[in-house]
């Protein structure tokens, strides 16, 4: 019996290890994000043509040159690998290759938030079991077994081979020649995320140099006010918060109980960020950084904190986010007091920042004190982002990255804005009790994707961005103290909150603005706190650190129709 059973095993190893069929398998296998793409992306009939077939005729070729096909297939385990992380992207935002920016997400996310992540993507993980596994399986019982294919086998192939690459070859130079804008380093996968791949290494390399190659940059700041006068600034930097769930913006959710409470608060409903990934957006928010300059700029360009430290100012960055040698670490870095509060272990929760902002605050050398808090805000896995006895929207607990969950996920992704809602309190609480002139400024990094309409597309740094993205909240809250002072400002905040702004353009200068601080970088007519702003055309920084028309950046009619329901404009 014993024997009997390790023959039918032999013989199904034997019948799933067929090289043969590997060998012709294999090269099909590969080419499913090839075949994905040419569905989902909006390029030429010719370009999604030739992205097939040319990549299947040279898999082909390359399969057909070994004899050992077991060998052959584990040599393709990087492409492997990219074609997996493809089908993953395309499962979870239904578009688009993987973006230099997805990588530079991979690089610098922690391992608690890519644990958090990759648990609730078993649907996704599940299509690349089944796709890749079984492959990789044969693979190493055929390396094993020394299972090879005769040459006979293999001239069929490359004669086939010959066959796809002399059309494809054909194919892709007429589309070269007559498809306008078509680039094969951005439309011909695995090249295109080969490449990106490299580039996010370049890009993460430079961001390791910034303290060499920033050193020489200065904003030449000048003092305008008293430098006696006390004063505090707090800027909070929200995560993946989006303006359609705050109730200050008309949603229909009590989300903003505390906030819609308090006098001297300016919300501006018609804010959008120009890039939906956290490592671009904070830089943006903390620097004069516009997306027309961004990517020649951002490692030779000191933070908004050099400024303030060069005419007197108490600075400092406290961030509930762990650090990932992104540039967002670097520019937090240059306040004189850099605080990763998750340092100090425990369970990470944003309104453990005020505690440590206080505690500056009384012991600030300087009369003037310039803070920055960056929250963990409502980053995914949402339910862990506040406590459980403040989960006022219930029912909560089944947070997995699933439509059928949407209910939930939203209940709890709602409640994370109801914690924010009661950090901002907190703050303004603690600076209206100074009794000084104080102002706090927040502004999330972009929004989320929650499975909002049929597209189901769910979180951010998507390579298209989505209106649910980029539509961010902002909130400006002034003290009694320096309303008095500065009508002009209030005045200006009045006239310019219902006007189209763009967060990461407009922060920096509204900062030195309410401040006081000038700078040569300074430009009036993009502070929200001057009356010489200026709304302008709606900008994108797309994923190859270029600021292109927002209409160009690959937001879908669905998208449009948010906005113009929201009366935003998107041009």
């Amino acid at each position: 019996m014993m024997h009997k059973t390790k023959r039918t095993i032999s013989g199904v190893l034997n019948w799933f290890a067929h090289p043969v069929f590997w060998l012709w398998a294999a090269p099909l296998l590969l080419i499913a994000p090839n075949i994905w793409l040419a569905i989902t992306e909006y390029n030429s009939v010719l370009a999604k043509i030739t992205n097939i077939i040319l990549p299947l005729g040279l898999y082909m070729l390359l399969f057909s040159l070994s004899k050992k096909i077991g060998r052959t297939i584990l040599f393709f385990l990087p492409i492997i690998i990219l074609s997996g992380f493809q089908i993953v992207l395309l499962v979870l935002y239904g578009e688009s290759i993987i973006a230099i920016d997805m990588y530079v997400n991979l690089l610098t996310t922690s391992a608690s938030e890519a644990k958090e992540l990759l648990g609730n993507l078993l649907g996704a993980i599940s299509v690349i079991v089944i796709l890749y596994l079984p492959l990789l399986v044969a693979a190493i019982i055929m390396y094993i077994n020394k299972r090879y294919v005769g040459v006979k086998r293999r001239r069929h192939m490359r004669v086939a081979s010959y066959v796809l690459l002399i059309i494809g070859t054909i194919l892709f130079f007429i589309t070269v020649l007559f498809t306008e804008g078509f680039m094969p380093r951005r439309e011909l996968f695995p090249y295109n995320v080969a490449e990106n791949l490299v580039t996010a290494i370049r890009r993460t390399n430079m961001s390791m140099h910034y303290h060499t190659t920033s050193r020489e940059f200065n904003y030449s700041p000048v003092m305008t006010r008293d430098k006696d006068m006390p004063e505090v600034f707090v800027i909070v930097i929200g995560e993946t918060s989006r303006a359609e769930n705050w109730e200050l913006f008309g949603y229909d959710r009590p989300t903003n109980p505390r906030l819609k409470q308090r006098e001297g608060v300016y919300a501006f409903p018609k804010v959008l960020t120009e890039i939906n990934t956290t490592h671009k957006a904070v830089p943006m928010l903390l620097s004069y950084l516009l997306p027309e300059n961004f990517g020649d700029s951002v490692a030779y360009t000191k933070s908004i904190f050099s400024a303030f430290n060069n005419v007197g100012y108490r600075t400092a960055f406290l961030s509930n986010q762990k650090r990932n040698h992104s540039y967002l670490d670097n520019y937090g870095e240059e306040a004189q007091l850099a605080e990763f509060i998750s340092d100090r272990g425990g369970t990470m929760r944003d309104i453990n920042l005020i505690g440590a902002m206080n505690e500056i605050i009384d012991k600030s050398p300087s009369h003037k004190v310039f803070i920055v808090l960056h929250t963990y805000g409502s980053h995914f896995e949402y339910r862990k982002r506040y406590p459980s006895d403040m989960a006022y929207f219930t029912p909560d607990i089944n947070s997995g990255a699933t439509r059928f969950n949407r209910e939930q996920l939203l209940n709890a992704y709602d409640n994370t804005i109801r914690y924010t809602d009661a950090l901002l309190d907190g703050v303004i609480e603690s600076l209206d009790n100074l009794d000084i002139p104080a102002t706090m400024i927040f502004v999330s990094d972009h929004g989320e994707d929650i499975f909002d309409d049929e597209r189901e597309r769910f979180l951010h740094s998507s390579p298209t961005p989505t209106a649910h993205q980029i539509h961010v909240p902002m909130v400006i809250w002034l003290s009694k103290e320096f309303e008095d002072i500065h009508p002009d400002i209030v005045n200006a905040l009045r006239n310019n909150k219902d006007k189209n702004i763009a967060s990461t353009s407009s922060l920096f200068h509204t900062i030195l603005d309410i401040t006081g601080v000038r700078s040569p970088y300074y430009d009036a007519t993009y502070s929200v706190a001057s009356p010489k702003f200026t709304p302008r055309p709606r900008k994108y920084l797309n994923d190859y650190n270029e600021s292109v028309p927002l209409t160009k950046s690959g937001i879908h009619q669905q998208d449009i129709e948010v906005f113009k329901k929201r009366n935003i404009d998107y041009e």
